[in-house]
């Protein structure tokens, strides 16, 4: 076998980073596994073109800490991890590469289980479930994550209005959509038909073509535009550090809710949205559906939907009890949730 797995030292809060090399198919990975409570990590894989490969391995190492306060914030016993392969998927993704790469998962000697994120689709998951146990979401089980995440989403904004604006509806209200992949657009989707007022924006101009032809109200609107349009809510859901220090103060929205990874460049950029009167939605709560769905095919006797829409119910009143607590202390959202989380983990590891 060709494939070369390199442990990476130096990042003592994870149980396990690795890059992954494979020249004959033209393989280079990261895998992070953060935490394996409860048996094992669970969390995507990511296939998109980095620029650098220190922004890979940036990029994996916070999204797989991210997946670990994702699971314990769902009420899964699992912990987090995550797999970046750097490469552009509509060029570079083949047979030869998802089979290398699925192959590589069995050297790493930890318990990861992993599927469909940015660039890896529902049918590459089901290839590699030929080659590797390390892999969830089969098509007549649990299947595509992104559904789920869409509701649990638009269950998370249905809350934040609630909280914000007092209102038991979205009827009227103004939403701005960035990024309108199979999360968002499904996202847009509900939302619209629940009344909301919904502009998108995405890089793909045929994508926004494509939604707008399933709704006739959905708008569009420029993605140099969308961060600073005057709307009740703004959802990112498309790639991670949306928020920033040089563009935080662009946000002209009372709520963020959206089911992007990791919108907060930094904690302190949520402290400064807070400070200007802005209500922003936990990523990992928001988007935690798509995870609740596909991890119950771990579960003892296999997937059950009864299961997941219950634990999805139980993830909307979670966010229902941080926003109580935190309008209660005048604290930011994140800040509440995190803590914990942290509070969880020192006393369940």
């Amino acid at each position: 076998m060709s494939i070369e797995i390199h442990p990476i030292k130096g990042y003592e809060e994870y149980e396990g980073v690795y890059e992954i090399f494979d020249d004959a198919s033209g393989l280079h990975a990261f895998v992070a596994v953060h935490s394996t409570r409860g048996g094992g990590a669970v969390g995507g894989t990511r296939m998109h073109s980095y620029p650098t490969r220190e922004e890979a391995l940036h990029d994996v190492l916070r999204l797989a800490r991210s997946m670990t306060f994702k699971c314990v914030g769902a009420g899964v016993k699992y912990g987090g991890g995550k797999a970046v392969i750097i490469g552009d998927p509509d060029l570079e993704k083949n047979e030869a590469l998802l089979r290398s790469y699925a192959e590589s998962l069995d050297g790493l000697g930890l318990p990861f289980y992993t599927g469909e994120d940015v660039g890896i689709s529902e049918e590459d998951v089901q290839f590699m479930f030929n080659v590797s146990d390390h892999f969830i979401g089969r098509s007549d089980q649990a299947g595509d994550p992104s559904p789920y995440a869409a509701v649990s989403t638009f269950n998370a904004i249905e809350v934040a209005v609630a909280s914000v604006f007092s209102c038991d509806n979205l009827v009227g209200r103004t939403v701005a959509i960035k990024g309108i992949g199979k999360v968002g657009s499904e996202l847009a989707l509900m939302l619209s038909r629940a009344g909301a007022d919904v502009m998108v924006a995405d890089i793909r101009p045929d994508a926004v073509s494509s939604l707008m032809s399933n709704n006739s109200s959905i708008r569009e609107i420029s993605t140099d535009e969308i961060l600073s349009v005057e709307v009740d809510i703004y959802s990112p859901c498309a790639m991670g550090s949306e928020f920033t220090a040089q563009n935080y103060d662009l946000v002209n929205a009372k709520i963020i809710c959206g089911a992007a990874n990791n919108q907060l460049h930094t904690p302190d950029i949520g402290d400064r949205l807070f400070e200007k009167g802005v209500s922003y939605i936990v990523d990992y709560l928001a988007n935690g559906g798509g995870l609740i769905n596909v991890v119950d095919e771990l579960e003892p006797g296999g997937y059950s939907s009864e299961r997941v829409r219950q634990r999805l119910t139980d993830l909307r009143l979670t966010i229902v009890n941080l926003l109580k607590e935190a309008s209660e202390i005048d604290q930011p959202m994140h800040r509440v949730s995190d803590e914990r989380i942290l509070r969880i983990l020192d006393e369940q590891p």
